[in-house]
């Protein structure tokens, strides 16, 4: 502590506004969360404020009276104990008189005022003991007791806080702005299944898909060359599950994902003509086409998903996560690749060759990537790339009011790497026609050599994935005051004690007077371990509730995700809005009893008796028999694979996959340059040198690529009950079909995986 904060004129000046009335300032500093209360003036209340200070790891507590008649009175250093704050306080006298109690480095502090009014600001382990867990209720119940009683007071408070509005008829309801598409669509399909007017169309979904699996998985006996969509596809559904797992902040669900990825998958189009018509306007020749033109055109179409997203979702975009920038931009990415892949792995022939694109490696970290040892080059794939770039923009737009206008230099920085890789791969490619080394400027190699020659570029989207979940629960906790809280107690208890105890000594010795930039890398490396304690705490609460919901049965675990989806996209909304008007959707009534109904199934009693158990035990069984071509006299995948010459053009790795330099023999096809446009050139061929009887079955097979990456991902909201499907068979076997389509099923696995806990995973949203 500053000499200078030993007066209590400067402690009260930094605090303070008033007498009885914090800071603004002070309370934007670190975007505090700020809760009035009413008590009596006893012991009990010092016992909890006492028990803030230690929750926060103080050994420590500055008092001091407010009042401008005390204002050159020294501060009261006390032990974190309430006798030693009792004994400060009335060593003052019997008159009432109004109260700081501080921490030392003033980033939590409760001014206790000559009437019941009391008022704690700071983060919520240092509310909880006051107030409660429910933050966002205690405030409302303040509100509403300022609003019956009609106190001055207490009025004021609660507008200068911001638990009422200015305008008290609109306290209850406050306007906001209007809804967008995506809104109305979501509330109309929401009626609709309150009035039970969706079943059908569930049934009739469910049936759709499956049977267009089933076409899917026999074209490639009937189209050669038709057989690699699905492990393309497969291979960019896995890459999407992999970054929507470790996205623990995302808001974005993951049925909308897949549609991203598809939505990418038919800009394939688009972005092959305008590469034809800006090369035919240059003039340039196909090796500038490949590593400049295309390169440009490709990165800018594939991030088209997010400018469309804010046309039909525009209030929806403003809730977003940073995480969710970087989903949206890889599915994006991950869907181009997808059409890109199945168009090079269609049959050579007269019409021209492609460098066929191999399937990914499942066993990989974020597959998709292609390596070419002999030109030192490595290509992590369009959806890491393409993610590269969401997430420098979902930092920036996320992380500007808080971190300042410096982190729009990461998307610049992500745009770079991946256009330097994404040009280095194509040109590589193109050389291989010619059997020349690749030769690159020296400027460009000394570049492309600090970013591993392409090979670093999932690692970095692994960093930036973390930091932008860092950036995203701290935005969250920053909405605290208007947020409902999560069923049970935060793990790691002792660790957040530690961590900010540590945070607030070495705080407090950082000066005042020292540079800047030495001044806040002090601070980080006091706040950082914090920080990820915090972090770590609410993923692991999020788990626990995730367990336990799995537990009690597939409903309850349905209803457990979305409620924590939509609590984090509240969350989102609140904190990027900051004083500014937002949508709160769902609306806040809606969210609070999702989140009553949730803590009564998960912490009312004992564990129900599992819905669905035999009904989605026997649709996972059969799904898992049907998750694979089956095996034709060329490979698993059919005539196809052999028709695509996977097997001859490249080589399987843990990590990837590489192709082969020219001379690995007469099997490697005439490569061109690998962009969009070639792709699309080379199956508009393929197709016009079809048979007629197999266009149809082409129009069957594209169909139900679509069908399957466009419905049938979501988490369902209603699974049959085993009781009622065991009494009407025939009519229940409908629900199944809308409960279980293709894309359902990793969920009902889920699920049954969840029936298995035993009874002590309970236990880990009550101990602290």
């Amino acid at each position: 502590m500053d000499d200078q904060a030993m007066i209590t004129r400067d402690l009260a000046l930094r605090v303070c506004a008033n007498a009885t009335e914090f800071d603004e300032g002070w309370i934007e500093a670190d975007s505090k969360t700020v809760v009035p209360f009413t008590a009596p003036r006893d012991t009990a209340l010092i016992e909890r404020v006492v028990a803030a200070g230690r929750a926060l790891g103080v050994d420590r507590l500055l008092v001091c009276r407010t009042r401008a008649e005390y204002a050159y009175e020294p501060v009261t250093e006390v032990a974190a104990d309430s006798r030693s704050v009792v004994h400060v306080i009335r060593g003052w006298g019997s008159e009432p008189t109004d109260v700081l109690v501080a921490v030392e480095d003033l980033s939590a502090a409760v001014l206790v005022t000559a009437t019941t009014l009391t008022v704690a600001a700071g983060p919520e382990d240092f509310l909880r003991p006051l107030v409660g867990a429910d933050i966002e209720a205690a405030r409302t119940g303040f509100a509403e007791e300022a609003r019956e009683t009609r106190d001055p007071e207490l009025l004021r408070a609660a507008q200068f806080y911001n638990c009422l509005e200015a305008g008290a008829r609109h306290a209850r309801s406050p306007r906001g702005p209007g809804p967008d598409l995506a809104e109305r669509l979501a509330v109309r399909a929401a009626a609709w299944r309150a009035g039970g007017a969706v079943g059908p169309l569930r049934t009739l979904r469910g049936a759709w898909t499956w049977a267009m699996l089933a076409v899917l998985l026999a074209a490639p006996f009937l189209v050669p060359g038709t057989g690699a969509a699905v492990p393309v596809a497969a291979g960019m559904l896995w890459l999407l599950a992999q970054l929507a797992w470790l996205s623990r902040s995302r808001t974005v669900a993951f049925a909308v994902l897949v549609r991203v990825l598809l939505a990418g998958a038919l800009l394939v189009w688009p972005a092959a003509l305008v590469e034809n018509a800006v090369s035919a306007a240059l003039g340039v020749p196909d090796w500038v086409s490949a590593t400049y033109v295309a390169v440009g055109v490709e990165e800018a179409v594939k991030l088209a998903p997010l400018p469309l997203l804010g046309l039909v979702a525009r209030r929806r975009l403003r809730r977003m996560a940073a995480v969710d920038y970087l989903l949206v931009a890889a599915a994006s990415g991950a869907g181009f690749q997808l059409a890109e892949s199945v168009l090079r792995a269609l049959p050579q022939g007269p019409w021209g060759g492609v460098v066929p694109l191999p399937a990914p490696a499942f066993a990989a970290f974020l597959p998709g990537g292609v390596a070419m040892p002999h030109a030192g080059v490595a290509f992590a794939g369009h959806g890491v790339l393409t993610g590269l770039i969401g997430a420098g923009i979902g930092l920036a737009v996320v992380g500007r009011r808080r971190h300042g206008l410096w982190l729009w230099l990461v998307p610049f920085a992500a745009v770079w790497l991946a256009v330097l890789d994404h040009m280095v791969f194509n040109a590589a490619v193109a050389e291989v026609e010619l059997g020349a080394p690749l030769e690159l400027h020296p400027a460009t190699a000394v570049f492309h050599g600090l970013t591993g020659s392409g090979g670093a570029s999932r690692w970095l989207l692994a960093g930036l994935l973390l930091w932008c979940v860092l950036l995203d629960y701290r935005m969250a906790r920053a909405a605290a005051a208007v947020t409902p809280p999560l069923p049970g107690e935060p793990p790691l208890g002792r660790l957040r004690r530690r961590a900010y105890g540590r945070a607030i000594r070495l705080g407090v010795r950082v000066p005042g007077d020292i540079a800047p930039v030495f001044r806040w890398a002090a601070l980080v490396w006091a706040r950082l371990p914090l920080r990820l304690a915090l972090t770590a705490s609410a993923m692991l609460q999020e788990f626990a509730v995730m367990l336990v919901a799995a537990r009690r049965g597939l409903g309850d675990l349905g209803a457990a995700w979305r409620f924590l989806r939509e609590r984090r996209a509240y969350a989102m909304g609140a904190a990027r809005s900051g004083d500014r008007p937002w949508r709160r959707f769902p609306p806040r009534e809606e969210l609070r009893a999702a989140s009553r109904r949730l803590e009564e199934a998960l912490l009312g009693g004992a564990a129900a008796a599992a819905a669905a158990v035999v009904v989605a035990t026997a649709v996972v069984a059969a799904g898992a028999g049907a998750g694979w071509p089956p095996a034709g006299p060329e490979g698993a995948l059919g005539p196809g694979r052999a028709a695509a010459g996977y097997a001859a053009e490249a080589v399987r790795h843990a990590d990837g996959w590489q192709v082969p330099p020219a001379d690995a023999g007469p099997a490697l096809p005439q490569p061109a340059p690998a962009y969009a446009a070639e792709a699309v050139d080379h199956g508009r061929g393929w197709y016009a040198a079809l048979p007629a009887a197999q266009v149809p079955w082409v129009w069957a097979w594209g169909v139900a690529l679509v069908s399957l990456l466009a419905v049938g991902w979501s988490v369902p909201h209603d699974y049959p009950r085993l009781r009622v499907f065991l009494r009407e068979p025939g009519r229940m076997a409908g629900r199944v079909l809308g409960a279980f389509a293709p894309g359902q099923l990793p969920y009902a696995v889920a699920g049954l995986a969840g029936l298995l806990l035993p009874r002590g995973v309970d236990r880990t949203l009550r101990r602290r």
